[in-house]
């Protein structure tokens, strides 16, 4: 691993107390991807046993590499849907999906099945276990919202039958079995609705690149920089040491039982003054190129996180400054 993420890892491991996870065993499905690679690097350094599952369809063995002569962790290739296991793990966190819409829309199919049979797999090997199961869900549980900022408690303007509802109901499918299990047999289950998160591991290269990665690998190589419509909708990007500190807290906590909560920064940007900063950042000469907007796409997404502040004293550190620094910072060292 690079100063940066070393360091970030040791900034998390300052906010959460890891004495939960000392000893512990835990499965990490979608474990070499974006956010499961993190938490399996701040699990291992708590002291935990990490079984990251990854099939590597997005997820990079590059990403957990550097764990692999650790004896506390071990990477298993191997689809969701299909794994099995004789060891009794005490945590599960469920983090496979194909996350970019460019990579769900390709692949559908795919999409809907870690989703569905994935998690219902999934919900069967924690009920086994008697384990506490995290399920990483997703703000576009939300679709298009008309409530914004927005919570839990809405309940989403989703098309059920459009381009991006593979994704999109395919999470909140997950959602409901996840809480049945909760309510038919006392499974401990958290769900945690993520937002735009970034960070270094974000993928950049073909379907899996999104905005933040795309626009610093198109700017670092003075490439045009991609914006899609006029540019004004918005995201709200939570730096990953924050989303993965949230999903920690989230998983330790004693209140958290059967909770959904919004996990995300509050602070909303256009996606036009986000390739602004990042053009900035970089010293590019990159210019602005416009393509229609895709179907469907959100106009404004911001999470209200009134409740995961009240429930874990939880809200992002990270400005998008700083955390955009950080990101062009580990991209520029990477070969273009």
């Amino acid at each position: 691993m690079d100063d940066i993420i070393l360091k970030d890892i040791a900034r998390i491991e300052g906010t959460v107390k890891g004495y939960t996870f000392v000893g512990k065993k835990l499965l990490i499905t979608g474990g070499a991807g974006f956010i499961g690679s993190w938490l399996c690097d701040v699990l291992v350094s708590f002291g935990a046993e990490v079984t990251a599952v990854d099939d590597l369809s997005t997820g990079r063995k590059g990403n957990v590499d550097h764990l692999a002569k650790n004896p506390k962790f071990k990477l298993l290739q191997c689809d969701v849907c299909t794994f099995q296991s004789k060891e009794k793990f005490d945590f599960i966190f469920h983090m496979a999906a194909h996350a970019s819409p460019e990579d769900y829309q390709k692949h559908p199919i795919e999409t809907l099945h870690a989703s569905s049979f994935g998690s219902a797999n999934v919900a069967e090997l924690a009920r086994k276990n008697d384990a506490t199961v995290l399920f990483a869900s997703t703000s576009e549980v939300y679709g298009d919202a008309e409530v914004v900022p927005t919570p839990e408690s809405y309940w989403g303007k989703v098309n059920p039958i459009g381009p991006r509802s593979c994704y999109d109901e395919g999470k909140r499918f997950a959602e409901a079995l996840f809480l049945a299990y909760c309510k038919q047999y006392g499974l401990d289950v958290r769900i945690p609705r993520i937002f735009n998160s970034y960070g270094p591991r974000l993928r950049a290269d073909g379907l899996y690149g999104r905005a933040v990665s795309r626009f610093i690998m198109q700017a670092l190589a003075d490439k045009p920089l991609t914006v899609y419509g006029d540019g004004k909708q918005t995201r709200s990007f939570c730096y990953i040491t924050d989303t993965v500190t949230g999903l920690m807290l989230l998983t330790a906590s004693d209140n958290a039982r059967g909770e959904v909560v919004n996990i995300g920064n509050s602070k909303e940007v256009t996606i036009l003054e986000l390739a602004k900063r990042i053009k900035e950042l970089t010293k590019s000469s990159s210019e602005l190129a416009f393509y229609p907007l895709p179907k469907d796409d959100p106009r404004r997404r911001c999470p209200d996180t009134s409740k995961v502040e009240k429930l874990l004293s939880w809200k992002p550190r990270i400005s998008l400054e700083s955390g955009l620094e950080k990101t062009v910072e580990w991209f520029n060292k990477r070969p273009l």
